[in-house]
């Protein structure tokens, strides 16, 4: 039997996964250049992105019923990518887009630890390797001068830190509700799941603008359009690509290709003079990146794991 379509269909999901995550390397400057305040920069990404996956939902699928418990894991989601934004748009202005999506990218190390915790997975010898490699990494990339840098920046350096433990939240709480949402039916387009959550992200994020007295108000023409492709290309084109890849493609290549995202974040930065990193800092790049790759690599599971609930 030939394996050509396998062959084709696995190069399609290399080409598809490695755009995605380059268009997503790309978000943190066109956040830094929308000219708005953090929150509602947020805001209006995830209204627009969700209006917009309604309309391809629309035409291309339709809209299925979803049950109770799938309307509630939902939520998850939902709430995690508004924490996730509120966090790391501040953390692009602080630090800058590179290294604000590079921090971002420790989800992977909360997303093997939520396998040990939920899931019965293991923690291995190559995990705890890919963390010491990741943080010696982010301690040449900041200088080795933690103590020295401004109150204000080491805060941004927490606020990327924190915003992969709540992309982690994110990407579970997502991959659960489409398991939820497609339980004893036909598989729910993960559109549909991907739109309910920018709705949902979109409304409390409003709540927080709200509450920190921000004007919602776009500023003019060039703000709207980089919003734009900030919701059209950043969040549905790109998740769309990854979502339609990562079943295809082994894990490792899925965390090889997924590395593109900060890698095309940080040369952005060096390009437009944003940083300026000397042979320290591309050391300290590159060994970050190769600790979240080693780390990333999936465990082996134990013969009974356990469920999340």
């Amino acid at each position: 039997m030939s394996t050509q379509p396998d062959t084709a269909a696995r190069r399609s999901a290399f080409v598809q996964l490695l755009m995605g995550a380059a268009i997503i390397g790309s978000n943190g400057l066109m956040v830094r250049f929308a000219e708005t305040p953090p929150t509602i920069s947020a805001f209006w990404r995830m209204l627009i992105s969700g209006i917009l996956l309604a309309a391809w939902v629309q035409h291309r699928h339709g809209w299925q019923r979803l049950s109770p418990k799938a309307w509630g894991w939902i939520c998850i989601p939902a709430i995690a990518f508004a924490v996730d934004l509120w966090m790391w748009h501040r953390s692009i202005l602080i630090v800058g887009p590179g290294l604000s999506t590079l921090l971002a990218n420790a989800q992977v190390f909360f997303m093997v630890l939520a396998g040990v915790l939920f899931f019965g997975e293991r923690l291995t010898l190559r995990f705890g390797f890919g963390v010491i490699l990741a943080f010696f990494g982010l301690w040449l990339l900041l200088g080795g001068d933690w103590a020295s840098l401004p109150e204000e920046y080491r805060w941004g350096v927490w606020l990327g830190l924190a915003t992969g433990l709540a992309y982690a939240v994110y990407n579970i709480g997502l991959k659960r509700a489409q398991t939820e949402a497609a339980a004893g039916r036909e598989r729910i387009p993960i559109e549909q799941v991907l739109c309910l959550a920018a709705f949902g992200s979109a409304l409390i994020l409003g709540v927080m603008g709200v509450a920190e007295g921000s004007h919602f108000a776009i500023p003019g023409w060039r703000s709207f359009a980089i919003l734009l492709a900030l919701a059209a290309l950043g969040h549905c084109l790109s998740w769309i690509l990854i979502s339609r890849s990562i079943n295809v493609l082994s894990v490792g290549m899925v965390g090889l290709l997924l590395l593109t995202q900060p890698t095309v974040a940080y040369l952005l930065d060096v390009l437009l003079g944003l940083a300026n990193p000397g042979p320290r800092q591309w050391a300290g790049l590159a060994l970050t990146l190769l600790g979240i790759f080693v780390a990333g690599l999936k465990t082996r599971l134990r013969s009974s794991p356990k469920q999340l609930r």
